[in-house]
C-alpha cells in the first residue's frame, strides 16, 4: 500500500513538475539516454591513493594518511557540474537519488570496502542557510541501494570555514580546516567511507579522515561524487 502510495506521488509531481534534461533539455529525466552515454565519468587508469587520472596528480601526497582512498564517480563538468549545483544552490534535492545511484553502482563495481556511510558534514550556520546538507542526502540515496547503515552524526563541523575554491592554494585550504571537524565514538572499530559531493583538493575529506580516525574509526575512504581536474 505504501508503495502504491509513493508511486502515485511520484506520478503527480512528475505531471506538476516535469523533469528535464540537464545535457539537453529533453522532458522525461534529468539525464537522458544520450546524455547519459556522454558524462564525463573518470577513465581508468587512476590514482589508487587520490583518485585521479594518472597524468593529473601531482598532490596526493598532500592528502591525510588517515585517508587511505578517495574515489571519484565523474569529472567536475558538463551536466555533472549543472547537477550538483542544481543540488546545492536550487534546492533540486529529488537529483540526489539519480546522483546517489551513480555513486552506488560506483561503490559496488569497484569493491571500495566499508561498513559505514558518513556523509561530510556542513557547519550548523551553512546548514541552516541552505536547509540541507547535499552529501547526506547523497548518503542516503547510497544507502537505499546498498544496504550500507549511515551514520549522520557521527561527524560534525564545529568551526565554520571558508568555501575550499576561494583558497587561492593547496596548502591554504588545508590550513582552513584543520581541527574544523570532529568524530563521536560512534565509528570506533568502523571501516568508513565519507561521502561528499565534489573533491577538490581532498583537504576537506583528509580533516573529516583524521577526526574518524582519531576517534577510532579502522579504516576511512572517501567516495565523492564528482572531482575536479
Amino acid at each position: 500500500m505504501f508503495g502504491r502510495l509513493l508511486g502515485s506521488r511520484d506520478r503527480l509531481l512528475d505531471v506538476f513538475f516535469p523533469r528535464y534534461c540537464l545535457g539537453c533539455g529533453r522532458e522525461g529525466a534529468y539525464f537522458c539516454a544520450r546524455c547519459r552515454e556522454t558524462l564525463p565519468f573518470q577513465a581508468a587508469p587512476f590514482c589508487p591513493a587520490c583518485g585521479k587520472s594518472l597524468d593529473h596528480h601531482p598532490d596526493c601526497d598532500l592528502l591525510a594518511p588517515e585517508l587511505r582512498e578517495l574515489r571519484s564517480v565523474f569529472r567536475f563538468e558538463g551536466p555533472l557540474k549543472k547537477a550538483v549545483h542544481q543540488l546545492k544552490y536550487n534546492n533540486l534535492r529529488d537529483i540526489a537519488g539519480v546522483l546517489g545511484a551513480f555513486m552506488a553502482d560506483f561503490l559496488k563495481s569497484n569493491s571500495i570496502a566499508g561498513d559505514a556511510l558518513v556523509p561530510v558534514p556542513l557547519h550548523r550556520s551553512r546548514l541552516r542557510e541552505r536547509g540541507y546538507n547535499q552529501s547526506e542526502l547523497l548518503a542516503v540515496a547510497v544507502h537505499r541501494l546498498t544496504g550500507l547503515p549511515v551514520f549522520v552524526d557521527a561527524l560534525k563541523k564545529i568551526r565554520p570555514t571558508p568555501p575550499q575554491a576561494d583558497s587561492a592554494s593547496i596548502e591554504e585550504r588545508r590550513r582552513a580546516v584543520v581541527d574544523a571537524f570532529r568524530c563521536y565514538n560512534t565509528l570506533k572499530g568502523r571501516r568508513v567511507i565519507l561521502i561528499d559531493d565534489v573533491a577538490t583538493s581532498g583537504a576537506t575529506l583528509s580533516a573529516c579522515a583524521a577526526a574518524a580516525a582519531a576517534a577510532g574509526a579502522a579504516e576511512v575512504r572517501a567516495l565523492t561524487l564528482a572531482r575536479e581536474i
